[in-house]
Order: C-alpha cells, then structure tokens, then sequence
C-alpha cells in the first residue's frame, strides 16, 4: 500500500488533467457540429457555401449590358422644293482666314445635292434601345481647319471622349452652348493645340461655335448607344449592329427640324427608312 506522498502525488495528477480537460472544454474545445452525424454536417457545409456565390453574383449583377445586332436601318434623305440660296460670308477680317478662302463663303445650313440629297442630317434611334452602352475607348474628333469646322454634324456616345483640334495657324475659341451638359469655352491660340472634354448626358443636340469668327459654327448630337449615323453628302446613311426590335427614328437638321418613323427590324434585316424635308415645313 502506497505511502502518503504516493498518495498525494497521485491526487494531485488528476486534479491538473481534471483542470485541463475544464479549460479545454471552455476555451476551444470540440465544436456543436462534431456532435451531429456526417450527414448532417456535409449538408450545412454545402448550404454555406452556396450561399457566397449567390450573393456574390447578386452583388455583381448590374444594368444590363446593350446587345449588338445583325439588323440595320438605311435610307436617304432628300430634300423637296426650292433649294434656299444660302448666306455667304467673308473671311477677310482674318489674314489666315481669307488666304484659305479668298472668295465669299457659304454656310452649310441646308447643303442639298445635285439629287436632292440632304448632307448634315443627325439620324439616330430616338426610343426602343434596351441596355446600357458603354463609350467607345476611341474618342470623337472636331477640327477647325480652313477656319471652319470639321465635321459639321456629328455624334457621339455619352461619356466618350471628344478630341478638339485647331489645325489653322490662327486663334479659335471653341464655345459649346449644351442645356443638359457642362459647356467649355477654349481658347486655342496655336497651331496643332489639343483638348480633350466629355459630354456626359445625352442631348441632341449641343450647339458649337467660335466667338472669334462668328460664321464657324457645328452641331453634336450626343445618345446612349452607337446607333445614330450623319447623311452623306448625297443624303444616304446607315444604322448598323441593330438588335432585333421596333425603334423610333428620329431625323433632325439645323434649319429643317426634325421627323420620326418607326421601324420593325428582324434579326439580320435592312429595312429602308426615308425622309424628305421641305423648307419652311
């Protein structure tokens, strides 16, 4: 039989592994789940982690994204009647300016063409486009040349970037007189000078001209999607990389104003859209 401090040595054994066992219960011991059978624990596991990837996704998941298409939408517009004589300038109150054009100048309000086509006409998909359209990366470009600006009509995508060149070896103020967007007004004294700006906000259309030469003056027609196209001189122009569906077309011009037609477009259709424009209609 063991003597006492045997005795009190062992005692002392099982209090510390009695504590220990406490403490580790307490303080990270097994946890609630190892008490239930594996099935059990499989699927609470697997409902867990289903469950970050559906909120993820519903996190991520914005607007829609605009699809492209195959269809397209074409035509010409022409002009009907007497052809207004336009109004003509001189260039004379700048050196650089008359050397480019030594004669009277006409401003291209209503340029029609030996066919009775309508150059500088803004068409473009006015309602029916579903989806959000990010801006291209290239950005769209205006250019005062021969102290007249190039192009005349033009359009561009929300947000999308807008170059401003002056390629004359003279002063341009380029002023843009938006209602939606914030205007600039630039003064752009040397040859080859460069500003980039945005129109954020779709409008059609934003006025541009020079307070320097009061006959340079241009017109920018800014949508939420690529489908807009500006006739040729020969009146003709092109919608392309519609999705299918039923879309209002509006037509607009500086002095003429503007039309609308809709149009039903399958899949891989052209469908033809004209307009005609008569003066003081």
């Amino acid at each position: 039989m063991p003597g006492p401090a045997i005795r009190f040595r062992f005692v002392s054994v099982c209090a510390v592994t009695a504590l220990a066992a406490v403490l580790a219960a307490g303080c990270g011991g097994k946890d609630d789940d190892e008490d239930k059978p594996k099935s059990a624990r499989a699927k609470g596991a697997a409902t867990e982690g289903a469950a970050a990837p559906a909120a993820s996704a519903a996190s991520a998941a914005g607007p829609a994204a605009g699809a492209m298409g195959a269809a397209a939408v074409t035509g010409k517009i022409v002009f009907e009647g007497a052809v207004p004589a336009p109004e003509k300038f001189k260039m004379s109150a700048d050196a650089f300016c008359a050397k480019a054009h030594p004669g009277d100048v006409a401003k291209e309000e209503i340029v029609v063409g030996p066919d009775k086509g309508l150059a500088n006409v803004f068409v473009y998909v006015k309602s029916g486009i579903s989806g959000t359209y990010p801006p291209p990366a290239a950005a769209a470009v205006i250019d005062q040349r021969g102290c007249t600006y190039h192009p005349h009509v033009f359009g561009m995508v929300a947000g999308q970037s807008l170059d401003i060149l002056n390629s004359d070896d003279t002063l341009h103020n380029i002023h843009s007189l938006p209602e939606k967007n914030e205007s600039f007004n630039l003064g752009m004294p040397v040859k080859g000078m460069k500003y980039t700006k945005k129109f954020d906000k779709p409008e059609v259309m934003i006025h541009i001209k020079c307070d320097v030469h009061g006959w340079m003056s241009a017109y920018c027609g800014v949508v939420s999607h690529p489908f807009f196209a500006v006739t040729a001189a020969d009146g003709t122009y092109a919608i392309k990389d519609l999705p299918a569906g039923t879309y209002t077309i509006e037509a607009w011009h500086e002095k003429l104003g503007t039309q609308t037609q809709q149009v039903t477009v399958g899949a891989t259709e052209s469908k033809p859209v004209a307009f005609t424009f008569k003066a003081g209609a």
